[in-house]
């Protein structure tokens, strides 16, 4: 026999059995059907039992009641199937479905699909109300099938239903949690996808930080000493020296500005070998840097290459303005699973732990080389002291094509 099935979610009175779309929406209509066709298989079932037990006088007014509830059914069926309120109908079954299970308990076993929808169609009290009436009508009809001897038949009927009505509630209440639960992780993916994007714009704005400050600042930078280098020697042929220098600067800077609106890029560098490419960023503002490779020369990923370029840029850059350097020596070594890069000069050195922070007046470079480092997981330090010089050390991780890092050489 059809038992009440549940779906994941009570529509409110009156509202369609089918409503909603999707597969939740599937299983209910298959599930619709099948209490629809079982209560009419089980109605022609009982109305064939009670024409074969009974005289045809008898037969005449509990099988024109039995059409009758089989047409309220079919109308509230259809009505449901179409989204329509069908709750007044519902009520108008339920008080026929009584007096004909009373009259004829050959139909006790339709109860079952009046029970599923008296729970569908009502909400509240009401839906308490109709469920309890067709259980009592029904325990009514087969207690008064065994002629009021059988107290089975009069309480079997009622604890089913009080079974039902709570097994009922228990899935309503999981189902109406459940969709709290969906609607409360809706909501935190909501809340994590907008601090995503507030963190990627941080992220984005630092980024942009980091290539101005790489680029245009500390080109300017540059440029802005030889020019006053020129003005404090003018009019001698030093100054004429200089001031082509500043110019070939600008112009150089120029193309930065442009290539890092173009995709952030530095125009010349990427189609160069890495070494060279290292060399040609640190003679923009050391023309005697030195360059020392160690290990076998390799390709290495793009980000990898932009951040060591921008590393030689910033660090040549804090050279140039403020080491007083004489030589300046680049050593860039290619290992099994990664790249290092140092950068040593013989200028005046300071004290790393003493070092101004990020200002109006400058700071930026050492925490934008270490940002870059650290964001592909390498390891970025600064060794210095007052007289002694300065190394800025990286090492980034850039394994060989086709290899796997593993813990050795990670």
């Amino acid at each position: 026999m059809p038992s009440p099935a549940i779906p994941p979610e009570t529509p409110p009175a009156g509202a369609a059995l089918h409503a909603g779309s999707g597969p939740a929406a599937g299983r209910l209509g298959r599930i619709d059907a099948a209490v629809h066709l079982g209560f009419a298989v089980l109605l022609v079932a009982s109305a064939v039992r009670y024409a074969m037990r009974h005289s045809l006088q008898d037969n005449l007014f509990v099988l024109g009641l039995a059409g009758t509830v089989c047409a309220l059914y079919a109308v509230v069926a259809v009505l449901a199937g179409q989204g329509r309120r069908w709750a007044v109908w519902m009520l108008v079954l339920v008080a026929a479905w009584a007096a004909l299970v009373i009259a004829a308990p050959s139909f006790a076993w339709c109860s079952f699909a009046i029970f599923f929808l008296c729970r569908t169609a009502f909400a509240g009290p009401v839906a308490y109300v109709a469920a309890g009436a067709t259980a009592a009508a029904t325990a009514v009809g087969l207690f008064r099938l065994s002629d009021g001897t059988d107290f089975a038949m009069l309480l079997g009927p009622l604890a089913v239903g009080v079974m039902l009505m709570l097994i009922y509630d228990r899935i309503e209440h999981d189902a109406a949690e459940q969709r709290r639960l969906h609607a409360e992780v809706s909501l935190v993916q909501g809340e994590l996808a907008a601090s995503e994007r507030r963190a990627g714009t941080i992220a984005e704005r630092e980024r942009v930080s980091r290539e101005i400050h790489d680029t245009v600042t500390q080109g300017l930078a540059s440029s802005l000493l030889l020019l006053e280098a020129a003005e404090r020697s003018w009019p001698g042929q030093e100054s004429r020296r200089e001031l082509n220098d500043a110019t070939q600067l600008l112009r150089r800077n120029l193309s930065e500005t442009r290539g890092l609106v173009h995709e952030l890029a530095s125009p010349g560098l990427d189609a160069s070998p890495l070494p060279e490419a290292l060399h040609q960023a640190a003679a923009q503002y050391l023309p005697h840097a030195r360059l020392v490779v160690t290990g076998e020369p390799r390709d290495i990923p793009a980000e990898v290459r932009h951040a060591l370029l921008r590393v030689v840029q910033s660090a040549a850059a804090n050279i140039q303005q403020h080491a007083n350097a004489a030589t300046a020596t680049l050593t860039l070594g290619f290992l099994p699973g990664s790249v290092t890069l140092d950068i040593y000069d013989d200028g005046t050195g300071f004290d790393p732990s003493a070092a101004a922070p990020p200002s109006d007046a400058g700071g930026y470079g050492i925490r934008a080389m270490r940002q870059r480092v650290e964001q592909l997981g390498g390891v970025f330090s600064v060794e210095s002291s007052p007289g002694e010089g300065t190394i800025v050390a990286a090492q980034v991780p850039a394994p060989v094509p086709g290899q796997r890092i593993t813990g050795d050489n990670a």
